[in-house]
């Protein structure tokens, strides 16, 4: 079994996809995008996430872009998934991780999570090189 995922994971896993760049949002914040696509973005605090006690907003969300919204909703509605999402996001095509949380994951579990991020924002021609340089290398990919 994989070692359990952390933060660092999400910024190496996330980096070593191919056609990467890296932008930082106004706070520092990486955003982590392919064809000036966004695919895995951390959040700054807003109102729609935040603990439902104190009402402080969470400083440490992982935004996750999803291939569809069946993929988006086998993620948030199963009860041992830590992923989440919040009306704001409705019908947008991704899912949020509290970093806290990052670690219910393992780092195999992290990764199909990021390539699917980046194989859903990637462009076709780029995708399907990606997928098939994956398979020439004898990794199981799902396309």
């Amino acid at each position: 079994m994989a070692r359990r995922a952390r933060i660092e994971d999400v910024h190496d896993l996330a980096a070593g996809m191919p056609y990467v760049t890296v932008e930082h949002g106004p706070k520092g914040n990486a955003i982590y995008q392919v064809g000036r696509k966004s695919f895995v973005f951390f959040r700054t605090p807003r109102p729609d996430a935040a603990d439902p006690v104190t009402g402080e907003r969470y400083d440490d969300v992982i935004i996750f872009w999803v291939p569809s919204e069946s993929d988006k909703l086998a993620l948030v509605q199963d009860p041992d998934s830590p992923f989440f999402t919040t009306p704001h996001f409705e019908g947008h095509l991704s899912v949020l991780l509290r970093g806290a949380h990052i670690g219910q994951l393992d780092v195999d579990e992290l990764r199909e999570i990021i390539q699917d991020a980046w194989l859903s924002r990637a462009s076709a021609a780029r995708a399907r090189r990606f997928l098939d340089l994956e398979r020439a290398r004898g990794n199981r990919v799902e396309s």
